[in-house]
């Protein structure tokens, strides 16, 4: 885990680049946008995507996550409980505006979701979250904290 603002600030670049890469390819082939979108718009979508999730997990969502999670019930001397309700926080908040910040960019594009806007959120957010949670704990938080340990902990140390 990050103990400096350097190191945050890889360990955030790192998580953001694995689950906006992860996340945004997901939105793209359920809403079959693969073979609709010119290859700069796809590039657009991964970086402004990226961008805006970096700012997010940066200044509104990871330090509010931070905080709810020790103000949970967990016993935060063990490592792997604050992990996990780091990442459970994280998750929620991430996928409540990276869902918004999806129906924003199909409307740029021109596709709108079917249905009332608050609707096409909610269907959003919870296909967004069934997807984000479990790539969360299995695959990417695992998957950083391993390679940040070998490159960027290491490189510390030394």
């Amino acid at each position: 885990m990050p103990t400096t603002k350097r190191e945050a600030l890889y360990f955030g670049l790192m998580m953001c680049f694995g689950m906006v890469v992860c996340m945004t390819t997901y939105n793209l082939l359920i809403h079959d946008m693969i073979g609709n979108l010119s290859f700069a718009d796809m590039i657009i979508q991964y970086l402004a995507g990226f961008v805006v999730a970096m700012a997010l997990e940066m200044f509104i969502v990871g330090p509010f996550a931070r905080k709810a999670a020790f103000k949970l019930p967990i016993n935060k001397t063990k490592k792997v409980q604050v992990i996990l309700a780091v990442s459970s926080c994280m998750v929620i908040g991430m996928v409540f505006f990276m869902s918004l910040f999806g129906l924003v960019m199909s409307n740029l594009v021109g596709s709108p979701g079917e249905g009332s806007l608050v609707m096409s959120y909610l269907r959003t957010f919870c296909q967004n979250f069934v997807m984000a949670y479990p790539l969360q704990l299995l695959v990417m938080g695992p998957l950083v904290r391993g390679l940040f340990t070998k490159f960027v902990k290491a490189q510390a140390v030394s």
